[in-house]
């Protein structure tokens, strides 16, 4: 039996300029007047896919059961499919492209167990132009199941084990050291890595070592001491890193932004070792 659900999580690249995210909404709320629709974030960086699939992931557990749909894709208008994968027993379902976005999220929600190719006439509309799935396929398909329709409906039945994979980096270990990449930084500039407390020796810290881009010569990079704290406030005027919101380790400032003043960005390598109290800045130049 299908179920009716109250409310879509909505995550997009659209931003706020122009009124693709209100028209999604708008047909939505035409469709299926009840739902409340949740604005998870409309900002991720066009054509973002791996940022958009950071931000889901980190989501999915404060979500309501209910609809998420997601909006990052690039490959609109080609034979990338539109999808539908249900999780959770049926308590969530994930209306989206097939192109990697939500595939953290689906495996943080227990991993696929059904999925469907979203191809149905009657439930999708026949929009002007090719290039905005959002409105056409997506918003409607996600208003559909709200109305408690069966996902069955939609399309035909996918294998989910076919489903595109997700391209978020690893850690690698490498004798003494972490290599590490920054994942995401947030408004306030803290740089969050693809790095645990699990995937560190417990035996490192208070004070590691973490290689770092020379803020004054492209190219270089340098050695930097920093602290394993509790806290911003525990950093005091040095380099923190800290257990994050979602569990994750951030190179982080006190009241400043790491991003700015340590040349930090997204995809940018950390290499974290063990340090020594007085450790002392040590340019390195890689490849000369």
């Amino acid at each position: 039996m299908s179920r009716r659900f109250e409310t879509i999580s909505f995550l997009s690249d659209y931003g706020l300029a122009d009124e693709f995210v209100g028209v999604c909404t708008a047909v939505v709320r035409d469709l299926a007047p009840h739902v409340s629709v949740v604005d998870l974030t409309h900002s991720i960086p066009p054509f973002d896919v791996r940022a958009g699939a950071l931000a889901l992931a980190r989501s999915i557990i404060y979500l309501p059961e209910g609809v998420i749909l997601a909006v990052v894709d690039p490959g609109v208008g080609t034979d990338r499919k539109a999808i539908a994968v249900e999780v959770a027993g049926g308590a969530g379902v994930f209306v989206a492209p097939d192109n990697g976005l939500i595939a953290p999220a689906v495996a943080i929600a227990g991993g696929a167990e059904r999925a469907f190719h979203i191809t149905n006439s009657n439930i999708v509309l026949s929009g002007a132009g090719g290039t905005f799935d959002g409105r056409d396929v997506f918003a409607p398909a996600a208003a559909y199941l709200c109305n408690g329709g069966a996902i069955e409906d939609l399309g035909p039945e996918l294998d989910p084990s076919l489903l595109m994979p997700s391209a978020i980096p690893l850690p690698r270990e490498e004798v003494d050291k972490v290599i590490a990449e920054v994942l995401w930084v947030d408004h306030f500039g803290n740089c969050q890595l693809n790095v645990g407390p699990d995937d560190l020796p417990f035996t490192w810290g208070p004070t590691i070592s973490l290689t770092l881009p020379d803020t004054t010569e492209p190219g270089v990079t340098v050695v930097r001491s920093a602290r394993m704290v509790a806290n911003f406030a525990e950093i005091g005027g040095g380099i923190g890193v800290v257990v994050d919101s979602l569990g994750m380790y951030a190179v982080c400032l006190d009241r400043r932004s790491a991003a700015a003043e340590l040349a930090l960005d997204v995809g940018e390598q950390v290499v974290i070792a063990q340090g020594e109290d007085e450790l002392v800045t040590t340019a390195v130049t890689f490849g000369r």
